[in-house]
């Protein structure tokens, strides 16, 4: 139980400028205030003298602190520059003969050999640069240390700033705010594979979609789509642990292969179990309301133009591993005769998989089952248009 204790107020006539300051307490088997906590009263003191001092001493500089940072010079930003690889990534130009075309016919032929160039490039060196927010939480720094955006003291004794806990940078709480997106996240801070945020994931691993996601729809093609009940039949719950357990442990070199799963509903199982264990839904809480619209739209054009613009809400990353995703759901139909799985029952079983609703309420969720699943439908049977 937190109990709320009124602490007497802090003054100091020398230190702090004839100023008098009020806390409030809190305990919880620990003592803290805001987002800090304490082992002792006596931890709690030394830092809030130290807070006070340099907030009151410094409050001007402090506010100036912002404005001239370090960051796109010296910081974060040198040290964790892009892969070499991405520098000599093939440049889409236009020839000679292209930039001298003339006419119509010149023009088609231009845009025919652009599409055909683009098409040639190699999957891997298509890797887009996704933006990518900090993932800043409160942390405790031992010893000296400086913000990385100001290049300033990080001061107090415990909490004295935030670090990204995807890829390590650390600055000022006040500095976390004028972060850029530019989040780079590393191996050595992003450990699992599951349960990890989709965009963080492409990101460490640099990769368009989540390697599970192309290597469980690799391994399921090249072993056919003819399996009766392909995603609606469940695999062994240990076995599809096991997959989950070595994405995690070995990454895009987990061993999936035929040799050591033989049933192909583990590997289903492990690709529908990667996708209800993201934090943020493939379909994202902040675009499950045009979804849900579009759903209930009957007129089909106005239909499909909600829905396209539904997919625009959707973070690139999330929307090319949805679009990974439907292509070839699109090809689990083709083979219906033998699966028997058509889009409307890949939508009931990928509609509460890729899509959870943001509400609260239970009844209001369960009312939106039966829109998922004709979410899903809806991007299978138009694959090739809203895509």
């Amino acid at each position: 139980m937190v109990e709320d204790v009124e602490r007497p107020s802090v003054s100091g006539a020398d230190g702090f400028g004839s100023q008098t300051r009020n806390f409030r307490l809190y305990y919880d088997g620990k003592h803290f205030v805001g987002e800090k906590r304490f082992e002792s009263i006596h931890d709690l003191v030394t830092d809030g003298l130290i807070t006070l001092y340099i907030e009151t001493k410094a409050a001007e500089y402090i506010a100036k602190m912002t404005i001239n940072p370090i960051y796109e010079h010296i910081g974060y930003t040198t040290l964790n520059r892009e892969p070499a690889y991405q520098k000599h990534m093939p440049v889409l130009k236009e020839t000679h003969d292209e930039r001298d075309s003339t006419g119509q016919d010149g023009v088609s032929e231009k845009r025919l050999t652009s599409l055909v160039r683009r098409a040639t490039l190699k999957e891997n060196e298509q890797i887009p640069k996704y933006e990518k927010v900090h993932n800043f939480k409160v942390h405790t720094f031992r010893g000296p240390h400086w913000c990385e955006y100001c290049a300033n003291f990080m001061w107090g004794l415990i909490a004295q700033g935030v670090k990204c806990a995807d890829c390590g940078l650390n600055v000022h709480k006040q500095c976390s705010k004028m972060v850029p997106n530019d989040c780079k996240p590393d191996l050595k801070h992003v450990k699992k594979v599951y349960s990890c945020d989709l965009t963080t994931l492409v990101k460490a691993h640099i990769t368009k979609r989540p390697m599970v996601v192309d290597m469980c729809i690799r391994e399921i093609e090249s072993r056919g789509l003819n399996s009766e009940g392909l995603y609606r039949v469940s695999g062994f719950s240990d076995l599809i642990e096991d997959v989950k357990m070595a994405f995690d442990r070995d990454g895009e070199k987990a061993d999936i292969s035929v040799n050591m799963y033989e049933d192909i509903n583990i590997i289903t199982g492990a690709l529908k179990l990667y996708f209800r264990d993201l934090p943020i839904p493939l379909i994202t809480y902040d675009a499950y309301p045009k979804f849900i619209e579009s759903a209930k739209i009957l007129d089909p054009d106005e239909q499909l133009e909600t829905l396209h613009e539904a997919l625009k809400l959707l973070p690139p990353a999330h929307c090319e591993t949805l679009r990974y995703l439907m292509a070839h759901l699109k090809r689990v139909t083709l083979h219906e005769k033998e699966n028997l799985m058509n889009a409307e029952n890949l939508g009931i079983v990928f509609g509460p998989t890729l899509m959870r609703s943001p509400e609260l309420d239970a009844m209001a969720a369960l009312n939106d089952i039966r829109y998922q699943r004709l979410v899903v439908e809806l991007l299978i049977k138009n694959e090739d248009i809203l895509f």
